[in-house]
């Protein structure tokens, strides 16, 4: 008999009664009186209630005749129409829900037009079964706040969907045979998680010399029985709210009809349901005689998805708030005062203070009419020597942005980013669990030590960051996930320190193609220069020194009211403005960037090799990010010539100067030397054949003595090895590769 609904059958000498364990018939004719009249209040307010606005107009009637297998009611209506009933929910929403469902079919068969029977006349249509969501503008409670007083209470709590499971078929009442008698009986099954009572013995009387049934006689008849979808979904505290140093708290949710299917990992909801409990099937092994010991569960009456990624749910903004937005928004200087909002404890670093605050703002998401859709979120490298507050950045970022997810390269694979596949202990089927790219949709990703990262875990990324999904196909499940999120990232040199005197590709070593996915790239280099050194010891002398004083001071107040107020300011830009390129602007930026493409095509001629970090399109579009950014920051729905000159300002101390940085920025080479360069790098292949090692001492040597310059040879060599036509083994002995 198990299998049919994962073992999860009891057995029991006695019924349980809705009415309640007394035998008092007394209590149960009053039990069942007011029901009843319950059921004829459900049936009222969803025939009747109006809406305050306009007569005449019967929302719950319509929306039951527009899709007539779910209904959606909001608890305040219901309060309107009848103060009772929603205390009632909530305090018994197990009793009284399956009779408001009762209620809802049997007005939708009343509201329906009479149908013709078997026999011709006409009769009445039979009560549909319709699932009742319930919604609620209460505030929601804390995951940590559940406990056994919550249980079998109605609650709302909100968090992110990390794991859905693969939907299964549940019993609502099971059709019982007796293997002696062929007796047949039928047993409700408990919703949600639970499964059925059994009877242990058949109610069959036997005749004179009939054998009587045995203990335990019935045998499921599967066919005969009344299934519904149901799947469980696993729900994560939303990450800015799990306090400091703790790990986040799971809850497991079942959802069932209609919600099935509906809710992919990385959704962010706020759920309203019944806090039940129930025996988990590999707990009996771990807490052997704990009988009375049960797993708890939410079992969902309501979802409301706050899934959009540019609001990330119903910000709520008062009127004083929304003036005041609009008021900083029209000062002049509005974009040097965000900026310097930015990680105020860090001195310098102006252009990058831009970039993250452009980040945060981000560029307008697009729809196009063919299905396409372009990102508009930034993303932002540092590279530089350590010690230049990249981290500081990122933390920054983590604790001011919306919604953000801090993670370290080293400790992080493709798995932990992306998305994992999970085998369940108990049920052993494969579900979904979102990573922190999938966390944080709609949002910023800060990864910290980028380069510590192993290249196959930083090619896994590579999609999340430009299409914004993530594409799954493991265990036979094949999925696509969304991840629209910002990606801020800071890595070292491979040398640990920026070196001058290499080239940017030697210094950068990552490779193109996640290169070009970053829409801004500084190189932060550590300068050492006395005055300098001395503005910058003395500013960190002077937050150190007023960092304990201002612990209970107001200042520290003030700060903190900033911080939450460029927070609410980043979420109702994000929220209500969407900026477009203007016409002059557009014709500014084409001209830029074919500008900018025909100096790195010069340079590409002059150096002899193709830059570090490649100009391509998707430079293009991260200047018209950039400038809808910056116009978002003054809530202006149009980016003018202005921003782009702004924004290509930007490019180019970021990205141009990245890409222009090095030994080459140094030296020019004339096309005379170029020329001899091409000349040395033939006769090395001529002196070193295909696969065969020379000590490059010996063969820098042997060319001077045919009368070739040595930094000439050297040159070709450096150029050779980018190009990987020459490798280098240890103690400096190279060997010519196959080209």
């Amino acid at each position: 008999m198990s299998g049919w609904d994962e073992g999860a059958v009891y057995y029991s000498d006695q019924a349980q009664s809705l009415g309640g364990d007394t035998d008092d018939p007394g209590s149960n004719v009053a039990a069942a009186a007011s029901r009843h009249s319950v059921l004829q209040k459900f049936k009222e307010f969803i025939r009747n209630f109006e809406t305050q606005s306009s007569t005449n107009v019967f929302p719950y009637r319509e929306s039951l005749l527009h899709n007539p297998k779910h209904l959606v009611v909001d608890m305040e209506d219901l309060g309107d129409f009848d103060s009772d009933l929603p205390a009632k929910l909530r305090s018994a929403p197990a009793d009284y829900l399956p009779l408001f469902e009762n209620a809802a079919g049997q007005v939708l068969a009343n509201l329906k037009t009479k149908v013709a029977g078997s026999e011709g006349q006409l009769e009445e249509p039979v009560p549909e079964d319709v699932q009742i969501l319930l919604t609620s503008r209460e505030d929601t409670t804390s995951m940590r706040k559940l406990g056994a007083q919550s249980i079998s209470k109605l609650i709302k709590i909100s968090g992110i969907t990390i794991a859905a499971s693969r939907v299964k078929a549940k019993a609502t009442y099971v059709i019982v045979m007796c293997k002696n008698c062929k007796n047949v009986q039928r047993v409700p099954c408990r919703p949600g998680l639970g499964g059925a009572i059994v009877p242990r013995t058949c109610n069959h009387i036997p005749q004179p010399g009939e054998e009587p049934c045995p203990l335990d006689p019935w045998v499921v008849v599967p066919d005969k029985s009344k299934y519904v979808d149901q799947q469980t979904l696993k729900l994560q505290e939303n990450p800015e709210d799990v306090p400091t140093g703790e790990l986040p708290r799971n809850m497991l949710l079942s959802v069932d009809r209609h919600l099935v299917q509906t809710i992919v990992p990385g959704t962010r909801l706020t759920i309203m349901g019944i806090y039940s409990i129930y025996q988990a099937s590999n707990s009996s092994t771990n807490h052997k005689g704990a009988v009375a010991v049960r797993q708890p569960y939410i079992r969902v009456v309501g979802i409301e998805e706050a899934n959009d990624a540019n609001s990330r749910g119903p910000a709520a903004f008062t009127a004083e708030e929304i003036e005041e937005f609009k008021k900083f928004a029209a000062e002049p200087d509005v974009y040097k005062s965000i900026c310097s909002k930015i990680a105020p404890s860090i001195f310098g670093h102006e252009d990058v203070k831009k970039a993250v605050a452009c980040l945060l703002f981000g560029g307008s998401r697009k729809h196009l009419p063919d299905g396409v859709k372009l990102r508009g979120d930034i993303n932002v490298l540092l590279l530089g020597d350590p010690s230049t507050a990249k981290s500081q950045f990122l933390k920054f970022v983590e604790k001011t942005a919306p919604v953000a997810v801090y993670t370290s390269g080293k400790g992080s694979s493709a798995a932990g980013l992306t998305a994992s596949v999970i085998r369940d202990n108990s049920s052993r089927e494969f579900y979904l669990e979102g990573g922190a790219m999938v966390l944080a949709d709609g949002g910023v990703v800060c990864i910290d030590e980028f380069d510590k990262m192993r290249p196959e875990d930083r090619v896994a990324i590579h999609e999340a960051m430009e299409q914004q999904t993530i594409s799954i196909a493991k265990a036979g499940i094949t999925t696509v996930l969304n991840s629209r999120t910002s990606v801020l990232a800071a890595a070292n040199p491979p040398s640990g320190r920026y070196d001058d005197l290499k080239t940017a590709q030697d210094n950068i070593d990552l490779q193109t193609t996640i290169l070009s996915r970053f829409d801004l790239i500084f190189i932060v280099k550590d300068i050492r220069m006395y005055s300098q050194d001395k503005i910058i010891a003395s500013h960190v002398i002077k937050v150190h020194a007023s960092a304990g004083a201002a612990v209970g001071d107001k200042r520290e107040v003030s700060k903190e009211k900033e911080e939450n107020w460029l927070k609410r300011y980043l979420q109702y830009c994000r929220t209500e403005c969407h900026p477009r390129l203007s016409e002059s602007a557009s014709k500014s930026l084409q001209n830029h960037y074919v500008k900018i493409r025909q100096d790195m095509r010069q340079q590409a001629n002059e150096t002899g090799e193709a830059a570090a970090i490649p100009i391509t399109v998707r430079q293009l579009e991260a200047i018209v990010r950039l400038s809808e950014s910056l116009a978002k920051m003054k809530l202006s729905h149009v980016a003018t010539e202005e921003n782009v000159t702004e924004a290509v300002r930007l490019f180019t101390v970021s990205t141009m100067d990245a890409a222009r940085s090095g030994i080459y920025q140094q030296v020019n080479i004339s096309p005379e030397m170029a020329n001899e360069i091409k000349q040395a790098e033939s006769h090395i292949k001529r002196r070193v054949g295909i696969g065969n090692h020379i000590s490059e001492r010996k063969l820098v040597d042997e060319l001077t003595r045919m009368g070739m310059n040595e930094s000439i040879v050297r040159r070709a060599l450096i150029i050779m090895h980018q190009r990987d036509e020459v490798e280098y083994k240890g103690e400096r002995r190279l060997i010519l590769r196959k080209s």
